[in-house]
């Protein structure tokens, strides 16, 4: 995923309103929820997610194979899944 793509499909699913959770696909099958839009900081092509807990996820244009329009329970597989734009 290109930096400039990463960052216009982050952004606008965590601006958008209402907020709606939504999954991020990093390579080698890791998934995780952004469930809350100011859970999430980015900087350069560089994001950080504050998860439950508090641990932090640190992910970039080059680890994110996909971001998914709907929350993690719910997702498709890597085979069917639609690509946010």
């Amino acid at each position: 995923m290109t930096t400039e793509h990463f960052e216009k499909v982050l952004l606008a699913m965590i601006r958008r309103r209402p907020f709606k959770p939504f999954t991020v696909e990093l390579h080698g099958d890791k998934r995780f929820e952004i469930d809350h839009p100011e859970a999430t900081v980015m900087r350069q092509g560089v994001a950080i997610f504050m998860a439950p807990g508090p641990v932090p996820i640190y992910f970039d244009h080059d680890s994110v194979v996909q971001i998914i329009d709907s929350p993690a329970s719910t997702a498709p597989g890597k085979e069917d899944a639609s690509h946010a734009e």
